[in-house]
């Protein structure tokens, strides 16, 4: 009885040893396993990767478009002004002309019109701030009154994308 427990034990170090072969084995195996199912899922899908980027950046841009209707609303419709050398000036509703505003800005500096902002008189840095601040607005309207014209046309784009998914690629 001893001869046997002395062999079962014989018998079952070599089958431990054979076990943790087995397990090591199988844990490189789970190991590598998400690495070969990421490849050959990543391969096939490149262009369905590449059209969902196009769609996503579709998407950004027509947020965008749509945010920039809600916000510049009111200066819409001068947009066959806002052409850069102009920018709406939301406080009366209308629009300036930079170079006129750029003259009136030295005017209030020189003459020291109150400024209501700095709560005291204009200076010539306070109009030079100010300059620099239309100048970048006309900019922004500028491309607010485009990006608002071009969202009909990226509406359909994001359309046409989301109807025809992209052919899978023929392998040789």
């Amino acid at each position: 009885m001893l001869m046997n427990a002395g062999n079962h034990q014989g018998a079952a170090r070599v089958l431990g040893e054979t076990d943790v072969k087995r397990f090591a084995c199988g844990a490189k195996a789970l190991c590598l396993m998400p690495a070969c199912l990421m490849i050959a899922c990543l391969i096939p899908s490149a262009p369905v990767r590449a059209q969902n980027q196009a769609v996503d950046d579709l998407k950004g841009k027509i947020f965008d478009a749509r945010m920039a209707k809600q916000t510049f609303a009111g200066g819409l419709k001068f947009c066959n002004e806002l052409d850069g050398k102009h920018f709406y000036f939301q406080a009366r509703d209308r629009v300036l002309d930079l170079e006129e505003y750029h003259r009136s800005l030295e005017n209030l500096a020189k003459q020291q019109v109150f400024n209501p902002e700095k709560r005291r008189p204009w200076t010539e840095q306070d109009a030079t701030e100010r300059w620099e601040q239309v100048q970048k607005q006309a900019v922004s309207d500028q491309a607010n009154c485009q990006l608002v014209a071009s969202l009909p046309a990226l509406e359909k784009q994001l359309g046409e994308l989301e109807k025809n998914p992209p052919a899978p690629e023929k392998k040789n």
